[in-house]
């Protein structure tokens, strides 16, 4: 998952000279930032580093990222007026250093290890950009959603534009892999999910020329919609066992997950533990990519992400012939 490598000593120095755009910003720092867990850890691919609300900048929003709150919008969308005042801009123009990045990490990484680019889902942006700052009721979201659709569509409909621009964009500098990363999309019923979200994350997934991940938190109600939508691998956070979520989503469809990041912070029998059991669920089964079912907390223990990535290959190696 995305943010790897904020438990990691080497990352923490970096980011006591510089804010999380200020990486973003230059592109051999972004690199190595984004190399610093496949170095450590050994993993199988690189996560660009980045964050969600990246591409919003260049429509014209004015956001901080605030440490230990989040994204912190200037000003808050509220009416038809403040959605025609956002650009579609130019990945390439907005986001040249993010384009730049993606160059250097596949020119570093050997062939076998993928380099996953990501977007955050629609949902899940429009939510910051309509509250102004992270929240867990989503009230004037909402509120927008039902009271003003008009503006809700009219806002999606622009973040899907630049969303597409930007995941295609950054397959064409190399992105072998991009995720939709649709964080809260949980907070929405099923039927609300199908009337305000699922046509623009299907027209996203729909448009970039690469392997999709979809993926969100608190969606086991929404998985069979989630399949519906797009990604050709659907990733599950930890609250539903991963074979009964593969049940859900039914055949054709990989998975991503979906150990809680939780249980690292806990002694590492407990992790070797639920590491097996999501093992043993899967069987050996084609599609499934391990990972945590959300972001690396920040307090995790290193050694035990490498013991974890040691664990998970020593169990699933296979020996490949031609």
């Amino acid at each position: 998952m995305r943010q790897a490598g904020r438990s990691l000593p080497e990352y923490r120095e970096i980011r006591e000279r510089h804010d999380l755009f200020e990486i973003c910003r230059q592109p051999e720092l972004c690199a190595e930032v984004t190399l610093q867990p496949v170095r450590r850890h050994g993993v199988d691919g690189a996560v660009l580093f980045a964050d969600i609300m990246l591409p919003v900048v260049g429509m014209g929003v004015d956001v901080e990222l605030v440490e230990g709150v989040g994204p912190v919008v200037a000003k808050p969308i509220a009416s038809l007026a403040d959605v025609e005042q956002l650009r579609v801009p130019d990945a390439e123009e907005s986001v040249p250093f993010v384009l730049e990045t993606v160059r250097i990490v596949r020119d570093e990484l050997s062939a076998d290890r993928a380099v996953i680019g990501f977007a955050g889902g629609p949902f899940t942006v429009a939510g910051y950009l309509v509250e102004g700052k992270p929240t867990r009721d989503f009230l004037k979201t909402k509120t927008c959603m039902y009271g003003h659709p008009e503006v809700w569509h009219a806002l999606m409909d622009k973040l899907t534009e630049t969303f597409v621009a930007y995941l295609q964009a950054k397959v064409r500098a190399g992105a072998d892999v991009v995720q939709l990363f649709d964080s809260w999309v949980g907070a929405l019923s099923a039927a609300d999910y199908r009337e305000f979200v699922a046509p623009y994350s299907a027209r996203i997934l729909a448009a970039v020329d690469a392997p999709t991940i979809h993926f969100g938190t608190g969606t086991t109600h929404l998985l069979r919609e989630m399949k519906a939508v797009g990604g050709d691998v659907i990733g599950l956070d930890w609250r539903v066992p991963i074979d009964r979520g593969w049940e859900y989503l039914g055949s054709g469809r990989g998975v991503q997950g979906n150990l809680d990041p939780c249980v690292l912070l806990g002694p590492w029998e407990r992790t070797e533990e639920s590491t097996v059991r999501i093992l043993d669920a899967v069987a050996g089964r084609r599609g499934h990519i391990f990972n945590l079912g959300h972001g690396v907390l920040p307090d995790t223990d290193p050694s035990d992400l490498g013991r974890l990535v040691d664990l998970v290959h020593e169990r699933t190696s296979v020996e490949v012939t031609a």
